[in-house]
């Protein structure tokens, strides 16, 4: 397996991005990473605190990945899986839970008449954008009491 496929937001890039990337360079010869551009992002969550730009530089520093591609397609993610053509898409295995095909608009025949396989990797439970911003406001709070 030689490409691997990941989407996402990178937003407050991590120790849990760094493993999750680290994992996936594990399964293949090269990560490229679909980046979601700030508008999506803006629509479907909170605006990014880093710019699509910023969150592009930080990825293309991180050594487990060799591509970011812009998400131009937003909620429809094949254009940009396809412009990739990966034997491997990879996901958070928090989303084993959740309804990822549909989230990604796409189904299991697509994936295997496109030869791509999709793997779950560990998600790292003590740490996200989420919880970084929640330990901010909370150091916030704390100041202005």
């Amino acid at each position: 397996m030689k490409y691997l496929y990941t989407g996402g937001t990178f937003d407050l890039f991590h120790a849990g991005h760094v493993n999750f990337l680290r994992q996936c360079k594990k399964l293949c010869e090269h990560v490229i990473v679909g980046l979601n551009t700030d508008d999506f992002v803006a629509k479907y969550k909170t605006p990014p605190i880093m710019s699509y730009s910023e969150r592009e530089s930080v990825l293309l520093s991180c050594k487990y990945v060799e591509k970011v591609v812009p998400n131009l397609s937003g909620e429809d993610s094949k254009p940009t899986i396809l412009s990739v053509r990966p034997d491997i898409i990879a996901v958070g295995d928090d989303w084993a839970k959740k309804d990822y095909y549909k989230q990604m608009n796409f189904t299991q025949d697509w994936l295997e008449d496109n030869h791509m396989v999709l793997v779950y990797i560990p998600y790292t439970k003590s740490i996200s954008s989420s919880e970084i911003k929640k330990r901010i406001i909370s150091i916030n709070g704390d100041k202005n009491e």
